[in-house]
């Protein structure tokens, strides 16, 4: 028997396996630990490891996150299990403001609702799930008690960024003109008149388990056969730990209510123009 043979049979079994819980009204909460590695660029080569290390467990709040999906078959809540920062003894309020906070997503009616905070100020963002044109594999691999198959999935970065900030993003993009009056083809074939310069992507790679039949995973990732177990996207991988299916308390999973109401693009335009504000602020006081 081929791989490829063994690899059907694997997925027609788990099909079988599963199609009793896709009739049943169940429900399930996924437990994720999130890490991503520092990158500190030229000033990392002037520091030494020592610094380093001291760094990182500074940090470490920000760079390893626990997380917890609530779902059913048309809604989940994805939210964040807050730790407490073994220095300071406090949670970390800055990071708030540039991470996402409880995240409701509706894979029927492809909504989103989401809470956010930003220097106290409460939104709550509207918008249309992310539309996200995913590659199926035939790799799978064992996560858990989980047959796990591999999609991946390229996404701008400014969808997958939202909610985030960086000065880098208000610099002025130079576009690229061709200077030729005869069109250039691309290897497509497609004629090209004006090249405009990249707008950036991420490579997006997930894994998902058709034994749990539904559409959903953490984050704002959706749209496959089977929930996300494992996501990895630029220097942060996103693993499911434990998976508990149809607990003995009922879950309540309801949108989030409470916050000024924003699109995300009206909500990254809001947080671009109170950093530019008080960049400007500090500027002005530093010169009186």
């Amino acid at each position: 028997m081929n791989i490829f043979t063994i690899k059907s049979f694997i997925f027609f079994i788990i099909t079988l396996l599963t199609s009793n819980l896709i009739s049943q009204d169940f429900q399930g909460k996924a437990y994720y630990f999130s890490k991503s590695t520092m990158e500190l660029g030229k000033f990392g080569a002037s520091i030494s490891e020592a610094q380093k290390k001291q760094i990182k467990e500074r940090l470490k709040n920000r760079l390893e996150k626990t997380y917890i999906l609530s779902f059913n078959k048309e809604e989940s809540i994805f939210k964040e299990d807050e730790k407490v920062d073994s220095y300071s003894g406090a949670t970390d309020t800055w990071g708030k403001n540039f991470t996402p906070g409880k995240q409701y997503k509706n894979i029927k009616t492809k909504k989103l609702i989401q809470e956010q905070e930003f220097y106290g100020k409460q939104f709550l963002i509207k918008d249309n799930l992310l539309g996200i044109n995913w590659i199926l594999q035939k790799e799978t691999k064992q996560i858990g008690n989980y047959v796990c198959f591999k999609a991946t999935a390229t996404v701008f970065n400014s969808d997958l960024n939202w909610y985030n900030f960086s000065w880098n993003e208000l610099r002025p993009n130079k576009k690229k003109v061709q200077s030729d009056s005869i069109p250039k083809k691309e290897e497509d074939g497609i004629p090209l008149k004006i090249k405009e310069e990249t707008i950036p992507t991420t490579i997006v790679t997930a894994w998902y388990t058709p034994q749990i039949p539904i559409s959903q995973g953490p984050l704002e990732y959706w749209g496959l056969p089977g929930l996300i177990l494992e996501v990895n996207v630029g220097n942060t991988t996103m693993l499911c730990s434990k998976i508990i299916m149809n607990p003995d308390e009922k879950l309540k999973i309801e949108a989030p209510q409470k916050g000024k109401e924003a699109t995300k693009k009206e909500y990254k335009s809001i947080i671009s123009g109170k950093m530019i504000e008080m960049r400007n602020n500090r500027g002005r006081r530093r010169n009186n």
